[in-house]
């Protein structure tokens, strides 16, 4: 992973340095950061990606309950895709928000990050109440000798996606257009735990997934057709998130069933694409009735996986 709190990680080498939050790593984002790439490895630099956690808002608005699309972890892997060298998390904290422009400029993007090339929107603001903008940063660049690129508006506004979309997109269920807006299948990942074991008595086991983040936004509820990688070899399923009406369940569970899979994955770590959503969650009369509604999912589903 690229993750670092720590400034040792760019050994005294210049950085091509981008700021965001990035959560998603969106098509939109993808851009900014392959030009970065780019850009670093022309002038024969490290390519940096600073970002903060916890997400800003979860510091400046204590009622914000944002959900975050990435985990850390996840956000790394992805950036590591790209061809990012270093991926710098600075935690946020009411005390970092009130640092003045000009000492954030200097002890982080100078003295930390040695930047030489920055790449921001035309609408980055930065320092306390965010009072410093482009503008002052070209001034500072002038000053500490970097280089600011600042991506127009034209070209942010081509990119007609964002994080905010993404997530709505997800609470609301249409995982299929948030893997259109993020350029792959929008993922869970956690553990297997023990259930109640109801799914194999009806023909159908399922493996019930504790996600490794509670920050993690969790699609809206209902049936969807997954696929997971495991052991080298991809897996088709469905899945279902809810409370279990028709067993008196609590709380919000995650299941998932595989097809054509008979292998042990309690206490195993297993990452789920959400491919399509099927239906919502219902309450049937009787277990048989459920049984019967799966089998009908199933067949859905395998039609979806198939496009």
């Amino acid at each position: 992973m690229l993750t670092s709190d720590s400034f040792d990680a760019l050994k005294n080498k210049q950085s091509v340095l981008t700021i965001g939050s990035f959560d998603g790593v969106h098509i939109g984002h993808q851009k900014i950061i392959k030009h970065l790439v780019s850009v670093a490895h022309k002038k024969g630099l490290q390519s940096v990606v600073l970002t903060f956690f916890p997400h800003p808002r979860m510091v400046l608005n204590s009622n914000d309950d944002i959900k975050l699309l990435n985990t850390l972890e996840e956000k790394s892997k992805l950036l590591e895709s790209f061809g990012v060298d270093h991926l710098i998390v600075l935690p946020f904290t009411k005390e970092f928000s009130n640092q003045s422009a000009s000492d954030y400029v200097k002890h982080v993007l100078v003295d930390g990050l040695r930047v030489a090339h920055l790449v921001v929107g035309y609408d980055h603001h930065f320092g306390k109440n965010r009072e410093a903008n482009v503008d002052n940063l070209i001034t500072y660049g002038s000053k500490y000798h970097f280089e600011v690129e600042q991506i127009d508006a034209q070209d942010v506004e081509l990119i007609t996606v964002s994080s905010s979309k993404i997530r709505k997109a997800i609470e609301s269920g249409k995982v299929s257009l948030a893997s259109q807006y993020l350029g792959y299948y929008y993922h869970l990942k956690g553990t297997v735990v023990h259930g109640k074991a109801i799914g194999r008595q009806i023909g159908f086991p399922t493996a019930n997934i504790q996600l490794e983040s509670h920050l993690k936004l969790v699609p809206k509820n209902g049936v969807y057709a997954i696929r997971t990688l495991f052991s080298g070899v991809n897996y088709d399923g469905m899945m279902n998130i809810g409370n279990n009406p028709t067993v008196s369940g609590q709380g919000v569970n995650i299941e998932v069933h595989f097809f054509d899979f008979d292998r042990d994955l309690y206490g195993q770590t297993i990452e789920i694409d959400c491919i399509a959503r099927l239906r919502d969650e219902h309450k049937f009369d009787s277990l048989e009735a459920l049984a019967m509604q799966l089998i009908d999912d199933k067949t859905t589903a395998l039609k979806m996986l198939k496009k």
